[in-house]
């Protein structure tokens, strides 16, 4: 038993940190950042957000799946908020003591309020609680229930109280009577009780739709929220095991870990152990080390199966699954591993491979059998048991019943290797053309497998096609994104040969697998180039690597340029096309964002015949490219169907990166377009990609954080954008850490931190302008920054910063960069006070935009004409501005936009225009509202009676710049005097 009474505070030891419970007042629940993650703080919030509108809530799941761990983050939450918290876990052999979960509920509060009952009901409650020896009879039976009620009642009196029973279904039955009871009361007292129980669905049950649960939910009070607790997130699971064992896990382990326990957080850990005792562990990831100690590293455990060797199941499962499948018959168990060791197992296969009947499986909730006659174990952990714990001889059998039942190539082989352990020339060539016709499905993780398996049954006398089946694996492995594979296939390749071609191939996919963190593998490239003996051919493909590496580890796109056409120039020798087609691509983008106008015909160069499918589907290719030259020109539909075009082909035939970055790059195109909702989809899609596969996640954090920041959540656009910057610093990405740098800093503006915004924006102007960039369409922060500087009194600053965007957009005819700017100048002249100015370039700004397909910033112009023109006293013209911008969020589903205009519309239907006001301020409103950020702190400081030089050592400004801000806030404010601004400043607090 754990839990009586417990006290306010404490902490409660698990994987979803305390979070402040929500208000008793019917409101719903209030998000916090750095609470758990999404779908444990989805149940969480569901059950706060229910009992905060009264009734009791009831949790089901599976064992291992987390329910005590949410009962007592409740329990944590609800005490430091002030309630009174009853808790209790039974235990299943305890289910037969009477009262015994009464005591726990309830013993340590009784000395409070027993002595306060009648005599009829302390002699009954001190008789259950064990307080005397007194036996409860029959007629003492109503005289307890009362008991606990009043006792209920009086504890409850001062504050609001929750009970909690963890795994109801070992409650005893005299306690969950009596809580039966006080449910069908608890609305009654006032304040009303509120009731949380956990119950456990049988094993195989995992949906709760049997077992005890429908009784626990008697011990809630009407209306019951029933919910079922869902799997931990692929996330979820990695902080979990990150904390539990003190260790980072590869993506490629916590992958097979959290597909093989289903997101159990118990079959998890105990899976997780295995690992970390059987050694089969790794330090995984293009940043645990150098390329040679990852390269000798295994790439840990295989999931069960014959697609790769036995998983070690830590004995802890093995029992508790075995206990039920050694119950079956015989036939049955046979079968059950024939469908453990099938990659699509179905009735139909294991008739033909002689399997005996599954309905009994199936009876016992081991198997589901769907109506086409596909057969899914009910949980991934049951197979994995079945296959694991099967002797050597019974697993051949079922490999070589299935090698002769199924149809598939690919299946064929894989069986067909099982059953062979030494060199075959004959079962090697049948896992390569295995491996050939997977390829071509674009089954790239299968045929790199395949292929390991050929070079593996490869005879020893054949070492060149041994070397070469490894390399192509270890390519196919890249193109699917399985790193530590392909890194350690390589590095095979690299102890096994001379031959120049063939080393190089491999220290290309060391390269090509450390994905965005180039820097890690450092070491790699002089080596490579040494190899490469000047050949052209090998050389070609080294300059295109060693351009990427120019522009993100150095930082320098004049040196990455240089690379580009070196490459083209080599592949062109060698008659290498796909090379030439990505050196020109990289070639062409990096002239886009140095401004040169040689750009447009590089790129058409790179778009001209022959193409090669590969390159045509490859996110370094000109498709690719010509999506972003569409942007430049602001032809959004155009981008947009090149990349829809592009999706499809990657889906077909493509890699696993150039889907991921596809779909970073069209969120990017549907928030230009105002379609957010679509944005934040395809955000979480390429985050999802890329924690799969184990791709670098900075591209994908930052689409997230500029979708959530359009049409999501600001609290989680911030964490977005600075996860964005994490990994791209992780991977030393000097190419996306501005990008990611700018995804922080308009989040900032829009909380209104215009000073954590510029000191964020004056590093990307730094690093952007260190690297050469010439075009503002290409990295469009510049209007944000002179926006920021704005907002803290550097008008100067942010003119300089518009003159050299607007003259570099003016030279390329950058429209959509141009209408942007006259927005930011507009702001810019209203800082400065120049209102009239500021207006007119406000709706030369509102009127391009309209006509330009960039809604979201077409929103954001009206919606600044409208609270320019509010402070001006124009209310009903700044009203019509308003809900012009309300309409265009609305179509957007722009949420942070659209509360931003309710709020400033519900503000000028509060106050109404000001009479007699200076600077025309609404009646009612908040008299520094007209001024910016810092001329509200210095007005602040004037009326403190701080002096100017005061005010600037505490704000770490000059003198000037403070003499520049009073002036600024003497017009907007309408006063002649540092009095007059203390008067106002004093008014408005």
């Amino acid at each position: 038993m754990r839990h009586a009474i417990r006290p306010t505070g404490g902490n409660v030891v698990g994987i979803v940190p305390p979070a402040r419970p929500p208000a008793t007042d019917g409101q719903g629940p209030r998000h916090v950042r750095g609470g758990a993650a999404p779908s444990r703080a989805g149940v969480l919030g569901e059950v706060r957000g229910h009992l905060a509108g009264g009734g009791g809530a009831l949790l089901v799941g599976p064992t291992g799946i987390g329910k005590s761990t949410l009962v007592s983050a409740l329990a944590d939450e609800y005490a430091a908020a002030g309630h009174r918290v009853f808790a209790c876990c039974p235990a299943e052999t305890e289910r037969h003591l009477p009262f015994l979960g009464l005591i726990d509920l309830v013993a340590q509060g009784a000395d409070e309020v027993v002595e306060r009952l009648p005599e009829p009901e302390r002699r009954a409650l001190r008789s259950a609680l064990l307080l005397h020896d007194v036996p409860i009879g029959e007629r003492d039976l109503l005289c307890l229930r009362l008991a606990v009620l009043h006792a209920l009642r009086l504890l409850c009196a001062d504050r609001p109280g929750l009970v909690l029973v963890d795994d109801a279904q070992w409650l005893d039955k005299p306690t969950g009577e009596l809580l039966a009871f006080v449910a069908r009361r608890a609305g009654r007292l006032s304040p009303p009780l509120r009731m949380v129980a956990s119950v456990r669905a049988s094993f195989g049950d995992p949906r709760g739709t049997g077992g005890q649960w429908r009784e626990a939910a008697g011990l809630c009070p009407a209306p019951v929220l029933t919910v079922k607790v869902p799997p931990m997130s692929a996330a979820e699971l990695a902080a979990l095991l990150a904390d539990r064992f003190g260790r980072s896990w590869p993506r490629a382990q916590l992958a097979r870990i959290h597909r093989v326990s289903d997101g159990n957080p118990f079959f998890a850990v105990e899976l997780a152990r295995s690992v970390v005792e059987s050694g089969a562990w790794e330090e995984g990831g293009p940043r645990s080390g150098g390329w040679e100690e990852r390269g000798r590293r295994s790439g840990g455990w295989e999931e069960h199966g014959p697609r790769g060797g036995a998983l070690p199941i830590p004995q802890s499962l093995s029992v508790l699954i075995q206990k039920r499948v050694g119950a079956l018959p015989r036939g049955t168990r046979e079968t059950l591993l024939m469908a453990s060791a099938a990659s699509r197992p179905s009735v139909e296969l294991l008739r033909r491979a002689g399997g005996a009947d599954l309905a009994e499986a199936e009876r016992h909730g081991i198997v589901d059998v769907t109506a086409g006659g596909q057969i899914r174990f009910t949980h991934p952990l049951l197979s994995a048991v079945i296959y694991a714990e099967a002797e050597a001889v019974e697993r051949k059998a079922a490999h070589a019943a299935l090698s002769q039942a199924v149809r598939d190539p690919v299946e064929r082989a894989l069986h067909l290797a099982k059953l062979t352990s030494g060199r075959d020339r004959r079962i090697a060539g049948t896992l390569e053309d295995a491996a050939a016709v997977a390829r071509r499905r674009g089954g790239l993780s299968t045929a790199a497998h395949l292929g390991e398996l050929a070079a593996e049954h490869t005879p020893e006398s054949e070492r060149d096609a041994e070397v070469g089946r490894r390399l192509r694996a270890a390519e196919d492995a890249v193109a699917a994104g399985d790193y530590a594979l392909a890194r350690r296939l390589a590095h095979l390749v690299l102890e096994t040969t001379a031959r120049p071609a063939d080393r190089v191939r491999a220290w290309m996919v060391v390269m090509d697998s450390s994905g965005q963190a180039l820097a890690e593998v450092e070491e790699v490239f002089p080596r490579a180039m040494e190899d490469a003996q000047g050949e052209p051919a090998l050389l070609a493909p080294l300059h295109y690597r060693l351009s990427w590496r120019a522009w993100m580890v150095l930082g320098s796109a004049e040196a990455a340029l240089e690379h580009a056409r070196r490459s083209a120039e080599l592949a062109a020798v060698a008659g290498d096309r796909v090379t030439e087609l990505l050196a020109l691509t990289k070639q062409a983008n990096i002239e886009f964002f140095l401004g040169r106008p040689d750009a447009e015909q590089t790129l058409r160069r790179a778009l001209a015949d022959p193409q090669e499918p590969q390159v045509m589907w490859h996110h370094n290719g000109p498709i690719y490219l010509k999506h972003r030259h569409h942007l430049l020109h602001d032809r959004l539909d155009e981008a947009r169907a090149e990349l829809r075009t592009l999706i499809y082909g990657v889906r077909q035939r493509g890699v696993v990166e150039s889907l991921c970055l596809s779909q970073f790059c069209m969120s990017q195109v549907e928030i230009h377009r105002g379609r957010c909702r679509q944005a934040l989809s395809l955000a979480r899609q390429s985050l999802d990609l890329a924690e799969d596969s184990g791709l670098s996640q900075g591209p994908s954090w930052y689409a997230l954080a500029l979708a959530e920041a359009a049409g999501g959540d600001l609290d989680r656009a911030l964490a977005a954008a600075e996860q964005a910057l994490q990994h791209s610093e992780s991977d030393g990405d000097l190419l996306f850490l501005p990008r990611a740098l700018h995804a922080e800093a308009q989040v900032r503006l829009q909380f209104g931190d215009a000073a954590g915004a510029v000191r964020i924006l004056d590093r990307v102007r730094r690093m952007e302008n260190g690297q050469g960039l010439g075009d503002p369409a290409v990295r469009r922060w510049h209007a944000d920054l002179a926006d920021a500087l704005a907002g803290v009194g550097r008008t100067r600053e942010a003119v300089d910063v518009l003159a050299e965007a607007r003259a570099q957009a003016s030279r390329l005819g950058r429209r959509g960069v141009l209408a942007v700017l006259e927005r930011s100048s507009a702001l810019v002249r209203a800082a400065e006070g120049d209102l009239d100015v500021a207006l007119d370039g406000l709706v030369r700004a509102a009127e391009q935009l309209q006509a330009l397909p960039y809604r979201l910033e077409e929103g954001r112009a009206w919606l600044e004409l409208g609270t320019l023109r509010a402070r001006m006293g124009e209310a009903g013209e700044a009203r019509a501005d308003l809900l012009r911008a309300r309409t265009v969020f609305a179509r957007a589903q722009a949420r942070p936009w659209l509360n931003r205009v309710q709020a400033d519309l519900r503000a000028l239907d509060d106050g109404g225009p000001g009479r007699g006001e200076p600077g025309g301020r609404l009646a009612g409103a908040d008299p520094l509202a007209v001024l910016t950020d810092i001329e509200r702190k210095v007005a602040v400081l004037v009326a403190e009676g701080a002096t100017n030089r005061e005010i600037a050592s505490r704000l770490f400004l000059s003198v000037k710049t403070v003499e520049a801000a009073l002036t600024r806030t003497f017009r907007k404010l309408g006063v002649r005097s540092r009095v007059d601004v203390a008067r106002v400043a004093v008014s408005g607090r």
